[in-house]
């Protein structure tokens, strides 16, 4: 460091500093935990030989603020754009507030301050709750076999795009000799519907037909594994580089999206079916389980991945302000993607229903022709040649009246708009059967699909690095392996994993693995990491840390978020889920090739086996070391701390007395200030009193096992109690 730079010259000084943003800002070299001066002391003052601590501890670092915040992209924002309309926004916005925000900044906060992957950091935090970081992994890896299959349903189809006219616009036509026929299977469902079951997974009827490999489907997954291995292997070096194109490229294509389908009849009336209030919709549990769903696959809640990306920051990045950021944006870009969305069903039901229109004023006339329906029914303004929705609704209306004892035999439909509305379908259906469909009335169809896939592919790649970094990290942290071989053997793996999703019947194993791996071992991985924080370490501990770190007190509303509010959200909406899982019968919806349509099937008990053990295995990690370490059965991770870490803690440690725990600035490594404190005293909710502990730190559960071990052997030091878990109340 050069030696007029302003830390050193605090550091050559005799007064007291108080560190603050604009300090750090002044800086001409960051300081971080590694060169940081705290120290744990009592009244009494040591002298401690000054530890000289590495620049740079070789940990890799964000070459850029934007980079780190373009790496927490929003993922599956199409995919999982679920169709509640009004009823949805409302719970998704409620819970972003009471768990997603208060949450993400928690997970970025822990990465920053430890500055290790998932694993390291619930073993610094709590070693008997280390199995959250295992958990984490598990759920990353359930959740990375099957997401890189869907980008590889997005990679058939942008090859697919390049075609005039596109591929599934019309149904095929067989030919028997000189007759020719359009396929049955087609002609009772729809072309992209055809084209999506048949031509592109060629499913099986149930599960339990495997049909064997789909060659198309193993190349285009391949293609994907080999893509994200790429943009893995290099680490957060060349990740973030990628970052740039796969984050702001989908927005480029949502907003032509946008402006496209606003331009397209019957949109408006999409959008505002989407904005209406649906109050009795939003009492149902399901629609609150899917929203929390859509804000832990947003912000990545649990996964690991955020706290991975967040401990390559700097110990004084603003993660607040971070966390409130992204959280925005996430917010923002789920409304634009669903404005999208409802924009292109909205043109797409008022195609089906002018189609419902059009094949009922057949079956009328038919009907006056044979004499079913008398010619004094029809409306004298009417015309069959240009029929229009209102009049047509107004035929139905009278032969209704008319004919109420023999209505049903005539098999009229209503063709209500909203009707077509409401059976919008969602997850990869919405994707692959009606995005397809609607891409088929644009002009330039096939410039339209490849933006469309593309993005999908980018959406993909963006979510699979952030999944592979959550995967990666720790184990790299915890263990001394190569880098780049461990990440090539960890993509091959999963793709001879994921032959079981490219199989003919591979489309209901997605589904199984979406349903089961993910959502409840997910939000159990959250709440155990809340309570870790909040109850365990302690909230007025961690909000005096956070004041450490980041020169600043966070909003008092955190600690009442971080104690009670998110913890009981996370509570009922596990109980929800687990009583829903009670209730309704495990199944799938499967393709019947003869009746051309999904069907809903339930599990076989092979499979409802294979359901169950996801759950099992994703949180196995978490009563496994909790018993492995209550009874010593396993190494608490001590001897795993990183050099830095270590060196900082040796440092801190050495002045801890016995009657003082808190942290305070010296003006010199082992000198303590004879009058004021550095750091400003913490208000607790409950009063004014100053908090007295230690900083976050991995002996906040095993007592002073970490300070024993950090200390240097030739440094004299007085006895010390264990530290128990802090009350806050």
């Amino acid at each position: 460091m050069p030696k007029n730079s302003k830390v050193t010259q605090r550091e050559q000084s005799h007064e007291h500093v108080t560190e603050s943003v604009a300090d750090l800002l002044a800086h001409e070299e960051t300081l971080d935990d590694k060169g940081s001066s705290l120290n744990v002391g009592g009244a009494a003052e040591k002298k401690v030989p000054p530890i000289e601590l590495p620049e740079n501890d070789g940990r890799p670092a964000w070459n850029s603020k934007l980079q780190y915040i373009l790496a927490q992209p929003p993922s599956r924002l199409l995919l999982l754009s679920h169709l509640y309309a009004g009823a949805y926004l409302v719970p998704y916005f409620i819970l972003l507030l009471l768990i997603g925000i208060p949450l993400f900044f928690l997970e970025l906060a822990v990465g920053q301050k430890i500055r290790r992957g998932s694993i390291g950091v619930w073993n610094y935090v709590c070693p008997h709750l280390g199995g959250i970081g295992m958990s984490s992994l598990m759920v990353c890896g359930f959740v990375g076999l099957y997401y890189n299959v869907i980008i590889g349903w997005s990679i058939f189809y942008f090859f697919q795009s390049f075609q005039y006219p596109l591929p599934w616009s019309d149904c095929p036509i067989r030919r028997n000799g000189t007759l020719a026929i359009v396929e049955p299977e087609c002609e009772k469902s729809s072309a992209t519907t055809y084209f999506w079951y048949r031509q592109t997974l060629n499913t099986t009827s149930t599960i339990a037909e495997s049909g064997g490999l789909n060659i198309k489907m193993t190349l285009s997954l391949l293609v994907a594994w080999i893509i994200v291995c790429l943009a893995v292997i290099r680490g957060i070096a060349s990740s973030g580089k990628v970052m740039y194109f796969s984050s702001l490229f989908p927005y480029v294509v949502l907003f032509c999206f946008l402006v496209r389908g606003l331009m397209l009849k019957g949109s408006v009336d999409g959008i505002a079916h989407m904005f209406t209030p649906k109050l009795e919709k939003m009492l149902e549990p399901q629609v609150w389980r899917e929203a929390a769903t859509q804000v832990f696959f947003a912000l990545g809640l649990g996964f690991g991945g955020v706290i991975a990306f967040s401990s390559y920051n700097k110990i004084d990045n603003n993660c607040h302000f971070d966390a409130v950021l992204v959280s925005v944006i996430n917010f923002l870009t789920s409304i634009l993607a669903t404005l999208v969305v409802f924009a292109v069903l909205g043109f797409k039901a008022n195609i089906m229903n002018e189609k419902c229109v059009v094949d009922n004023a057949e079956k009328i006339l038919g009907y006056f022709k044979s004499e079913v329906l008398s010619h004094d029914l029809k409306p004298p303004h009417v015309n069959f040649s240009h029929l229009t929705t209102s009049d047509y609704a107004e035929m139905y209306g009278v032969i209704k009246t008319v004919k109420e004892d023999s209505f049903a035999q005539l098999g009229l439909a209503p063709c209500l708009l909203e009707d077509e509305l409401n059976k919008a379908v969602q997850g990869t259906g919405l994707a692959f059967i009606a995005f397809t469909e609607a891409m088929t009335h644009f002009p330039a169809s096939p410039f339209w699909s490849v933006m469309f896939f593309f993005m999908l592919i980018n959406l993909g790649l963006g979510s699979m690095i952030g999944t592979m970094t959550g995967i990666t990290t720790p184990v790299l942290d915890a263990y001394k392996v190569q880098k780049e071989l461990f990440t090539v053997c960890c993509c091959v793996v999963a793709f001879l994993c994921g032959l079981l999703f490219v199989q003919r019947s591979g489309n209901y194993f997605v589904t199984m693995f979406d349903d089961y791996s993910a959502g409840l071992p997910l939000t159990v991985v959250v709440i155990l990491e809340n309570v870790s924080v909040a109850w365990i370490y302690g909230t007025k501990r961690f909000m005096q840390d956070l004041e450490d770190m980041l020169g600043f007190r966070p909003c008092i509303i955190y600690f009442y978020l971080w104690k009670y509010v998110s913890p009981f959200c996370l509570i009922i909406l596990i109980s929800t889920t687990v009583i829903e899982m009670a209730i309704s019968p495990p199944g799938y919806n499967a393709w019947v090739q003869e009746l051309a349509q999904e069907r809903f099937q339930s599990y076989p008990p092979w499979a409802l086996a294979m359901c169950f053990s996801l759950i099992a295995v994703a949180m196995l990690p978490l009563p496994v070391v909790f018993i492995a370490r209550r009874f010593n059965l396993m190494s608490d991770g001590s001897n795993k701390l990183s050099v830095s870490y270590r060196k900082t803690m040796m440092k801190d440690i050495s002045n801890l007395e016995e009657d003082e725990g808190r942290f305070i600035l010296g003006t010199k490594p082992g000198e303590v200030p004879s009058s004021v404190s550095a750091r400003k005293a913490y208000l607790t909710p409950g009063g004014n009193k100053p908090l007295d502990q230690n900083s976050l730190s991995p002996n906040s559960c095993y007592g002073t096992s970490y300070q024993n071990a950090a200390i240097s052997p030739t440094t004299p030091t007085t006895p010390t109690t264990p530290v128990t878990p802090e009350s806050d109340s």
